[in-house]
């Protein structure tokens, strides 16, 4: 299998390949892996997603992993945000508290189920709107 095309990191199609490793690495669900890492993958793919439309736009964003921010920049520079793509809030404590092991509780399968479907919708949103924008994507 040959790996995607790269491009600089200050180029949205960078980002979005990046999102859409993630998500393809959160779709898979091998013997062994953790739900909780393949949240993290989901997490990151939409994170990925969302910075590559700021870049876009020539929105300057913080290295964060709050989603609800990254949205909320996007849409104080205009970007209108569909109802499901606002959900992405949902992702964020993915990023950080079930990467290691810890206290936390196991993610279930809904939970996984409901953060693929949430990351799914995001990569779309933002391969959308990159398509549609002057980047030959």
């Amino acid at each position: 299998m040959t790996p995607p095309e790269r491009h600089p990191s200050t180029d949205p199609r960078e980002w979005l390949s990046r999102a859409r490793s993630n998500l393809t690495r959160a779709r898979n669900r091998l013997p062994g892996i953790y739900l909780e890492d393949l949240c993290f993958d989901a997490q990151q793919a939409a994170e990925k997603a969302l910075k590559g439309v700021l870049l876009s736009r020539d929105v300057e964003f913080p290295y964060v992993h709050d989603l609800a921010h990254l949205l909320h920049l996007l849409e104080s520079h205009g970007e209108p945000i569909p109802p499901d793509v606002r959900r992405v809030g949902r992702l964020t404590p993915y990023a950080v508290a079930t990467r290691y092991p810890g206290p936390g509780v196991p993610v279930s399968e809904a939970q996984y189920l409901e953060a693929l479907e949430i990351a799914e919708t995001v990569v779309h949103w933002a391969a959308t709107l990159l398509h549609g924008s002057s980047a030959d994507l």
